[in-house]
C-alpha cells in the first residue's frame, strides 16, 4: 500500500469515526433537551396549570336554495310520518267499518 492509499484510507476511518460520534452526540443532546422541556412543561403544569383552551367557534355557513327545499322536503316528510305513525289504526279502521254500515243500512231503507 503506498502513501497516498494509506494516507487517504486512514484520514477517512478517522473522519467517519468523528462524524459517527458527533453525530450520535448531537442526536442525543437533541433527545435529551427534547426530554427536559417535557419533564419542565409537567412540573411546571403541576404548579400553574395552563388555563383551559376556549371553546372553538362554530362555523356558519349560509344555506342555499338547495339546501332550503332539502329542509323544507324533510320537515314536511318528518310531520308526515310522525302522524302517520302516531295514529290510531285500530280507531280508523272501526270508524270506516261504522261508516260503511251507516251507507248500507241507508241503502236498505231506501229499497
Amino acid at each position: 500500500m503506498g502513501f497516498t492509499t494509506g494516507f487517504l484510507g486512514g484520514f477517512t476511518l478517522t473522519a467517519s469515526v468523528l462524524w459517527l460520534t458527533i453525530s450520535l452526540h448531537t442526536r442525543n443532546r437533541v433527545t435529551q433537551a427534547a426530554l427536559l422541556r417535557q419533564q419542565q412543561r409537567v412540573l411546571k403544569n403541576v404548579v400553574e396549570p395552563e388555563p383551559p383552551a376556549p371553546e372553538p367557534e362554530a362555523r356558519v355557513v349560509p344555506a342555499g336554495i338547495a339546501e332550503m327545499a332539502k329542509d323544507k322536503w324533510n320537515r314536511a316528510l318528518e310531520t308526515s310520518l310522525k302522524s302517520v305513525y302516531e295514529t290510531d289504526w285500530r280507531r280508523v279502521r272501526e270508524s270506516a267499518e261504522d261508516r260503511f254500515e251507516a251507507v248500507v243500512e241507508k241503502l236498505r231503507e231506501q229499497k
